[in-house]
């Protein structure tokens, strides 16, 4: 009776070659493992430690002297009531504003449809003139 092998291996050969572990598909995966964390840990690590503000609700102090900005949802800015027709006279009545002592707080109130130019318009022009104290007002959010 005659014995045919395939390929010249025995049946022994065969055997050791079905056994061994494929780790083709684990070194993949580890991999795939590392670049997640190659990618991830740098973002985690790279923030600085702060304690942040908690929130709270501080009443507005009215004062005569405070001056009120306001934008509302048209984006047109408000002195007090009194709409602004440009920025240079925003800028022209806050530099004499920024001359009075004691020098007023500027609160900002912007609308909620309201565009961030016109706010970042006030904010640098009460950067411009040296205006120390700046406050945004915000409605506080609803308790449930």
């Amino acid at each position: 009776m005659a014995r045919y092998q395939r390929f010249g291996h025995s049946k022994a050969e065969q055997d050791q070659e079905m056994s061994a572990i494929n780790t083709t598909p684990l070194v993949d995966v580890m991999l795939v493992l590392l670049i997640i964390f190659l990618i991830t840990v740098p973002v985690v690590t790279q923030t600085v430690k702060m304690t942040l503000p908690k929130e709270s609700n501080i009443p507005t102090q009215t004062k005569p002297e405070n001056i009120v900005l306001g934008v509302d949802s048209s984006n047109t800015i408000y002195w007090n009531t009194q709409p602004i027709a440009s920025q240079q006279q925003l800028l022209a009545r806050l530099i004499s504003a920024a001359k009075q002592e004691p020098q007023p707080e500027v609160h900002i109130r912007g609308d909620l449809a309201a565009k961030y130019s016109p706010i970042g318009r006030i904010v640098l022009a009460v950067q411009q003139t040296g205006i120390v104290k700046v406050a945004f007002i915000t409605e506080p959010p609803a308790r449930h």
